[in-house]
C-alpha cells in the first residue's frame, strides 16, 4: 500500500464545494498590514502543543529582524474561545495554532488573513490532504503543521492477563469491556467535556453531519452512520465500560491510564506524549492496534476532531502577514523544529504535514511506552494512514456548534439523555444556527 497518497487526502473534505457562493457568511482576505518593517518585527504567537516553546526559542535564535512571541493556551477548545474575544477585542495575535475543523469557522467570521501570495511557493513541500486543510475557497490561510494517523493503543498486561485480544471490531471492544468491568477496569475514558468520540465514530461509521447541496449547506445529525456510531456509545454507556475522567484534571486521566483503571485509547501520535510524559509504572506495556472497525466493514479510520491535520493560521488583524506566514511555513519545515515537534519526548508526538514523513514515524511513537511493541507499532501507524476517511466537511458555524454538542454530551455521560435525543436536538440547533448567520441551510 502507499503510505504516502492517503495522507494527501487527509481534510481534503474540509473544504470540498465551498468555491460555491453564498455558503460562507464571510470570506475574504486582507490587503492590509503585509508590508515589511523598518526593523524588528514581534509576532504573538498562542498555541498549546508540547515543544512549541523550544521551536519559538530556535526560530528567535536563528532570525535576526523577526521574533515570536510565545503564549501557551490551555487546549485546543479552550483556544476557539479565547480567540473569539481577542478578534472581538481587536487583539488577535498574529499566529494561532489550530486544526482542520475550525478553519472554516474562521474565514466566515473574517478573522483570517490570506496569505496564499506568500505560502504558494512552498506548496510542493507539503503532502496535498494537509495542504486543503489550511484553505477555503481556494485561499489560504495558514501552514499545515501535522498529519494524523489514528489507531487504538491497549495495555498488554491487562489484556493477557484476562485472556483477551486487541478488539479488531467495535463488537470485540464492547465485549472486552465487559470482561474487563468484572475486574474493576474500564476498557475506555469519555470525557464528560469532549464529545469528539461522537463526532469521530459517527465519521467513521460514514455519517455527514454537514454536506454541500446545490448553494446550500445540508445539515444531517441523524442518518445512518451517526446513529450506527450512536448505538456502539450508548451500549458503551448503559453497561458503564467507561471511565467519565475530565482532562481538566489531566494529571489525574493519565495517572488513570498509568495504573491501569482504564485499559484502552483510541488515539493518533499526538496523544501519546502525554503518556509518555507522564507515566512512571506502564511503560513499555503498552501496544498499538488498528482502530476497531464495525461488524462487516472495511477498515476506516477518522479524520476527525482530535485526529484531523493541525494548522499554523495567521490572523487578519495582524500587521505584519507576510512575516507571520513565513514564520509559520518555517516552523513546519525547518528540519530541527519538524523532530521537535514529532517526538513525544521533546513535542507533541504529530506527523508532519510535509510531502515525505515516513521518515518521522520512528520519532512520532516512544520506545519507553512501547517497549518490545515498538517495531510493530510503526506498521499500525503507517498502515492507518492508508484508511483515513476523506468525505467529511466541517461546516462554518463548527465552533458554536461544537460548543452546543459539548453541552449534550455531559448530560449524555451523566446518563440525562440518550445520544439519540443529543442527535435529534443538534439537528434543530444547528439548522436554526446557521440561518441565524443568514447561511443558506437544509436541513
Amino acid at each position: 500500500m502507499n503510505f504516502t497518497s492517503p495522507r494527501r487526502k487527509l481534510a481534503r473534505a474540509a473544504v470540498a464545494g465551498l468555491a460555491l457562493t453564498g455558503l460562507l457568511s464571510a470570506c475574504g482576505g486582507s490587503d492590509s498590514g503585509d508590508d515589511a518593517s523598518s526593523g524588528p518585527v514581534t509576532l504573538p504567537f498562542w498555541g498549546w502543543a508540547n515543544g512549541q516553546e523550544a521551536v519559538v526559542k530556535a526560530f528567535n535564535a536563528s532570525h535576526k529582524d523577526v521574533k515570536l512571541k510565545y503564549t501557551k493556551v490551555t487546549d485546543q477548545l479552550t483556544m476557539q474561545k479565547q480567540l473569539t474575544n481577542a478578534v472581538k477585542a481587536g487583539n488577535a495575535p498574529c499566529l494561532v495554532q489550530n486544526t482542520a475543523e475550525y478553519v472554516t469557522t474562521w474565514v466566515s467570521q473574517g478573522a483570517l488573513a490570506d496569505i496564499t501570495k506568500y505560502v504558494e511557493p512552498s506548496k510542493d513541500k507539503f503532502n496535498a490532504g494537509s495542504w486543503a486543510s489550511a484553505q477555503v475557497q481556494g485561499k489560504i490561510y495558514g501552514v499545515p503543521t501535522s498529519s494524523a494517523p489514528a489507531f487504538t493503543i491497549y495495555r498488554t498486561d491487562i489484556f493477557q492477563k484476562y485472556g483477551l485480544k486487541p478488539p479488531a471490531t467495535w463488537d470485540d471492544f464492547i465485549a472486552a469491556g465487559k470482561v474487563l468491568k468484572k475486574h474493576g477496569i474500564k476498557i475506555t475514558n469519555y470525557a464528560g467535556e469532549d464529545p469528539s468520540t461522537l463526532e469521530v465514530l459517527a465519521m467513521q461509521a460514514g455519517a455527514h453531519w454537514y454536506a454541500i447541496d446545490g448553494n446550500s449547506w445540508k445539515v444531517n445529525f441523524q442518518d445512518e452512520g451517526t446513529l450506527k456510531a450512536a448505538k456502539v456509545i450508548q451500549e458503551i454507556i448503559d453497561n458503564d465500560l467507561n471511565s467519565k475522567l475530565s482532562f481538566a484534571d489531566y494529571a489525574a486521566v493519565q495517572r488513570n491510564y498509568d495504573k491501569g483503571g482504564t485499559a484502552t485509547r483510541q488515539i493518533s501520535t499526538w496523544q501519546m506524549a502525554g503518556m509518555v510524559q507522564n507515566f512512571t509504572k506502564s511503560n513499555g506495556k503498552w501496544a498499538l492496534s488498528p482502530w476497531p472497525t464495525f461488524q462487516g466493514e472495511a477498515a476506516k479510520t477518522p479524520a476527525g476532531t482530535n485526529q484531523s491535520g493541525g494548522v499554523t493560521l495567521v490572523t487578519k488583524q495582524c500587521d505584519n502577514q507576510q512575516q507571520a506566514a513565513e514564520a509559520a511555513l518555517w516552523m513546519s519545515t525547518n528540519t530541527g523544529a519538524v523532530k521537535t515537534m514529532a517526538s513525544p519526548e521533546t513535542g507533541n508526538g504529530v506527523m508532519p504535514a510535509l510531502a515525505d514523513s515516513d521518515g518521522y514515524i520512528a520519532e512520532a511513537i516512544s520506545s519507553k511506552l512501547l517497549g518490545k511493541n515498538y517495531e510493530p507499532a510503526k506498521k499500525v501507524v503507517t498502515d492507518s494512514l492508508g484508511t483515513v476517511t476523506t468525505d467529511w466537511a466541517f461546516g462554518p458555524n463548527w465552533t458554536a456548534m461544537f460548543t452546543e454538542l459539548q453541552s449534550g454530551w455531559a448530560k449524555v455521560m451523566n446518563k440525562e439523555q440518550k445520544v439519540t435525543d443529543l442527535l435529534a436536538h443538534m439537528q434543530r440547533w444547528t439548522v436554526d444556527d446557521l440561518k441565524s448567520r443568514g447561511i443558506s441551510v437544509k436541513g
